[in-house]
C-alpha cells in the first residue's frame, strides 16, 4: 500500500498562511481522489478539500476562497495552500488517497492558529 506523510504544519498567527505537503511513497497516478481532512480537539474529522485525478475540486464551505488544493502526479505529492488562517482552522490535518484497491491515510500534521 502507498504510505502518505504530511508536513508543513506549525504555529501561525491569525491571518497568516501555511502550505501543507503530502508525500506518497509510491505512484499516486491511480488514485481516483486525494484530499485533506482535519480534526479539531473534541470534534469529528471533517473534509477540508478533495481533488480528483481529472482535476475536479471540492471544498468545505468554511475554507472556500482561502484554501487551495493541488496535486502533482509526477512528484507523487499533494498540497494544501492555506491563507487567511483563523483560530477555527486549528486542527490536525490528514492527507488521504483513494486507490482502486485501498484507501491510505497519513499520520497527520498539527496546525495551530494563535496569536
Amino acid at each position: 500500500q502507498v504510505q502518505l506523510v504530511e508536513s508543513g504544519g506549525g504555529l501561525v498567527q491569525p491571518g497568516g498562511s501555511l502550505r501543507l505537503s503530502c508525500a506518497a511513497s509510491g505512484s499516486i497516478f491511480s488514485a481516483n481522489v486525494m484530499g485533506w481532512y482535519r480534526q479539531a480537539p473534541g470534534k469529528q474529522r471533517e473534509m477540508v478539500a478533495t481533488r480528483t485525478f481529472s482535476g475536479m475540486t471540492n471544498y468545505a464551505d468554511s475554507v472556500k476562497g482561502r484554501f487551495t488544493i493541488s496535486r502533482d502526479n509526477g512528484k507523487n505529492m499533494l498540497y494544501l495552500q492555506m491563507n487567511s488562517l483563523n483560530p477555527e482552522d486549528t486542527a490536525v490535518y490528514y492527507c488521504t488517497a483513494r486507490f482502486p484497491s485501498h484507501e491510505s491515510w497519513g499520520q497527520g500534521t498539527q496546525v495551530t492558529v494563535s496569536s
